[in-house]
């Protein structure tokens, strides 16, 4: 029996019909990931980082032993033996919605949302709606392992054939939700498509059942082939897995994710599978080794600093109307500890000066003598302390 996790509620009569045949869908417990799987740490066995939420998919080499992840530019990371064949150099027209490898592994494609194809590796360049004005746009593509072809789906279920056979499509029906992928059944005989509420149309490939008739907590994403039972998975946005007539190796439907899933990929065993999240975090699971994943470090955001208090003082006198020949006592406030201090008397014939320093709390005393003074005639008394000045006068009698 298969078994397959979601996060979701079973009602009766929702979501989208499938084009043939009812499947059975078993509930189970999902597996606990791996260590890895839940760390979303960047890997140096990856030969670099992408932008966080603009990763939209993952392919694996023939081996399983590493892989591609692709973003919206178009910029290919490698990571375990997946050979750095790089990515696009400049901005495509429209952007990038998925990557496919080539049936020996030896290369990829990249798709974008107008039908443009890019090749890299050893794939071949076989046409394109690139100059086409499509109905919706493309959303993905799989590759007929037979023909060394390609096809390429829109979001209405419209199928463009690229030297592979066309077996069929939902261009045609109005359909309940777009369709968001596909994946090719055992040797390219035929084809599946999926919707986002977990609807399946199946054209020459056998139908096992779907999430058509499910409440989902969050909308499916994408498809992978099971070579090894001729069934499929599907995998949702909160990396929830529906399994039919294919073996369930676990999910992340049940893990709070920093970004949400975006795409899968299948070994060719059928022993195990990957998802790869928009922040280019990878989730293996069965015998689907993790090799890295493409997750930008987080910036360190610099501790905030206080900045520093702006020079300030004050000053106040002992008396304000002293007379000629006493002695002043100016006390000084100020937030500049252990600093020198001026103090300057304006008279009204002459100027003086008198120095002291600030204690650790910023606060000094001068002493001085008033001599020469000028009845009536307002003193101005300036201290300057650090960056600071401030002021006062008195007027003697």
């Amino acid at each position: 029996m298969a078994r397959v996790f979601a996060s979701l509620v079973v009602v009766v009569g929702a979501g989208l019909l499938t084009t043939m045949g009812v499947g059975s869908l078993a509930l189970t417990s999902a597996a606990a990931p791996s260590g890895h799987e839940v760390s979303h740490a960047a890997s140096t066995s990856c030969g670099g980082t992408l932008p966080a939420g603009t990763v939209v998919g993952i392919a694996a080499t023939k081996d399983d032993g590493g892989y591609w992840i692709a973003d919206n530019a178009g910029v290919v990371v490698a990571c375990g033996d997946a050979t750095d064949f790089g990515g696009l150099t400049t901005t495509p027209a429209q952007p990038i919605v998925g990557i496919a490898a080539t049936p020996d592994g030896g290369g990829f494609y990249l798709v974008a949302s107008d039908g443009g194809v890019f090749t890299f590796g050893d794939a071949v360049f076989q046409g394109s709606t690139g100059a086409i004005r499509l109905n919706k746009p493309v959303v993905g593509m799989a590759v007929d392992p037979s023909t060394g072809g390609y096809w390429l789906v829109a979001s209405d279920g419209g199928i463009f054939s690229f030297n592979a056979p066309f077996y069929g499509s939902t261009g045609s029906m109005t359909l309940n939700r777009p369709v968001v992928g596909m994946a090719e059944s055992n040797g390219g005989s035929g084809y599946w498509l999926v919707a986002s509420d977990g609807g399946i149309f199946s054209f020459k490939a056998p139908f096992y059942g779907s999430a058509g008739s499910l409440r989902l907590n969050k909308p499916v994403v994408g498809m992978a082939p099971d070579l090894a039972t001729g069934g499929y998975w599907l995998v949702a946005s909160d990396g929830g897995i529906f399994s039919f007539n294919a073996s369930f190796a676990g999910s992340t439907g049940s893990l709070a994710l920093n970004r949400p899933i975006v795409g899968m990929e299948s070994n060719a065993a059928g022993t195990g599978y990957r998802f790869v999240a928009s922040d280019g975090g990878v989730f293996d699971f069965g015998t689907s080794a993790f090799f890295g994943s493409a997750v930008a470090p987080i910036p360190v955001t610099p501790a905030p600093t206080t900045p520093a208090a702006e020079a300030s003082c004050s000053v106040t006198l002992s008396n304000g109307s002293p007379a000629d020949g006493t002695e002043e006592t100016a006390s000084i406030t100020s937030n500049i500890p252990n600093s020198s201090v001026t103090l300057t008397k304006a008279f009204k014939t002459t100027t003086s000066s008198d120095s002291g320093s600030t204690d650790a709390s910023g606060d000094a005393t001068i002493d001085f003598n008033i001599s020469s003074a000028s009845a009536g005639f307002t003193v101005v008394v300036t201290v300057s302390v650090g960056g600071a000045t401030c002021r006062t006068s008195f007027t003697p009698v």
